[in-house]
């Protein structure tokens, strides 16, 4: 007696999920230059450490004497994986099957692999290609009934923000609710042309009279990375599983942990000359924050998030001395580094990152101020600047602030932590106030203007006046400002603050729950 039969019945129904949606379909996607999910997940992860989990689940159609005449697999793989050395949970969408909807999936796959990365408290990957295992018209014959919408399980979707790392990879036309699991999780990236992102598609948005559109009118990356849906575009799958790994290796594997300390080859008393002139004296002109961010940080290890939205801000993930930290800086080069209603929505999500996984936050400050005028205030700037600001401080991470030149208004007022005692320094360039001397010379002297004789000359000797005393030297005096550094030593000052900050670190709960 023997089950040798049951055997390789087992290996028949694994060669039929394995094949997906037969030879045409993987063809197909091929033609559309996307990798099948069988291939996307051994490219994603570790050789040969993928363990799949309901290989055989699928729809099956059975003769009158109970033999399998045909099978469908689900459209949805999952299971556990190494990703460079560290364990996750791998899932996604296979479109050779019914395009990624719910026709014949098994909506308990897509759960569970939420569930298990819930409860085991590991980094989901998720590789969306389709409606995610959304439903469609057709659903409602083969069910026999239509059904009123609920998001089940979606409770474990948001739980997971607060326990481990998530990142969402749109790698096709993606809909539904599809795109919400796109849009909520900690990183995510869409492949350039290849993919779309969309709250419906084409035909439905035709049949509500909004206009005949194509799928990259709807929702091209160039869309949805400058609207805040998407964090980055990437120009092809293999790139977009390279910077998902770079992402993580960065975080810790959950909440539970401090993030990974790195090995580190770059001086950390290095020293950059170019510092010292970068900053222009004339305080109109702008320069390249990236070009510092670049210097000061490890050797390549800054890791820019949200490249192309709220651009005013630039943020993302470094290391100094093989500490991870979260990063934000202002960019002159955009609205002179004035926050919006973007940069600030955008400067929250890294802010809610770096508190959930214990990133200590670098802010290198050129801050004019929120941006102003009547765009800035049709578009509520006040509110998502204050909400940023709340965030800051809620934030229970080291955090530390060199101010390389302005630091004006309530934005400017990031270079502290509310609530909070931690390193600031200066650069000799900085230059503060309520608001800049420039914007309001005219207004806070307007009457002793309007009484001297030659307008010009008097508004000339008081710009005179006031910066002598506009030094940084004159705050320090006061312990205004705590240190002003030469800006050829601002590496060092940061390593070495880099250094006392991890060893401050917890892995305490956050304050407040993460916000997608």
């Amino acid at each position: 007696m023997s089950w040798e039969d049951e055997v390789n019945e087992m290996r028949a129904r694994e060669a039929l999920a394995f094949a997906m949606g037969g030879p045409d379909k993987v063809a197909r996607q091929h033609e559309f230059n996307k990798l099948t999910i069988r291939e996307r997940i051994d490219t994603m992860s570790d050789a040969d450490s993928f363990h799949e989990i309901g290989t055989l689940a699928g729809v099956g159609e059975y003769a009158d004497d109970g033999e399998l005449k045909h099978f469908t697999p689900s459209n949805f793989v999952f299971g556990t994986a190494d990703i460079d050395g560290r364990l996750v949970v791998l899932s996604g969408d296979d479109f050779t099957v019914r395009g990624g909807s719910a026709d014949a999936s098994i909506a308990g796959k897509r759960n569970r692999a939420e569930g298990l990365a819930l409860e085991l408290r590991l980094p989901h990957i998720r590789l969306v290609d389709g409606m995610g295992g959304g439903g469609s018209v057709k659903t409602i014959e083969m069910a026999g009934r239509t059904y009123i919408p609920e998001l089940r399980g979606w409770e474990t979707v948001v739980n997971h923000l607060a326990v481990a790392p998530s990142v969402s990879l749109a790698l096709g036309s993606v809909a539904g609710i599809g795109a919400a699991r796109v849009a909520t999780s900690h990183y995510s990236v869409i492949v350039k042309d290849s993919a779309q992102m969309m709250i419906a598609g084409p035909a439905l948005v035709d049949w509500a009279s909004l206009g005949d559109v194509s799928k990259e009118e709807l929702g091209a990356a160039k869309i949805h990375t400058r609207n805040g849906a998407i964090d980055d575009e990437a120009a092809s799958e293999a790139e977009a599983f390279a910077m998902a790994k770079r992402f993580l290796s960065y975080l810790p594997s959950s909440a539970d942990e401090l993030p990974p300390l790195a090995d580190c080859d770059d001086d950390p008393e290095r020293e950059d000359a170019n510092l010292l002139s970068i900053v222009p004296k004339d305080p109109r002109k702008v320069y390249k924050m990236h070009d510092i961010v670049a210097s000061v940080c490890d050797h390549d290890s800054f890791f820019e998030i949200g490249r192309k939205w709220g651009r005013s801000l630039i943020t993302g993930l470094a290391r100094f001395n093989g500490v991870p930290v979260a990063l934000f800086a202002e960019n002159p080069r955009v609205y002179g580094g004035a926050w919006t209603a973007d940069s600030s929505r955008k400067l929250i999500r890294l802010i809610d990152l770096a508190a959930t996984f214990h990133l200590p936050i670098v802010h290198l400050e050129d801050c004019p101020g929120f941006l102003i005028g009547k765009q800035s205030e049709e578009d509520a700037t006040i509110r998502y600047g204050s909400a940023a600001l709340a965030a800051l401080g809620q934030a229970n991470v080291p955090f530390c602030c060199v101010v390389i030149r302005k630091a004006f208004g309530v934005a400017g007022a990031a270079n502290h932590k509310p609530g909070a005692h931690h390193f600031r320094a200066a650069w000799p360039s900085g230059d503060w106030g309520s608001l800049p001397i420039e914007g309001g010379i005219e207004v806070a002297y307007k009457a002793e203007l309007a009484e001297a004789e030659n307008y010009d000359e008097h508004l000339a000797r008081i710009k005179e006046r006031l910066n002598r005393v506009r030094s940084p030297f004159r705050s320090a005096e006061f312990f205004e400002i705590e240190e002003i550094i030469d800006p050829r030593r601002t590496r060092a000052y940061l390593t070495r603050w880099a250094k006392l900050a991890r060893t401050a670190s917890r892995a305490d709960p956050a304050r407040f729950w993460y916000r997608p």
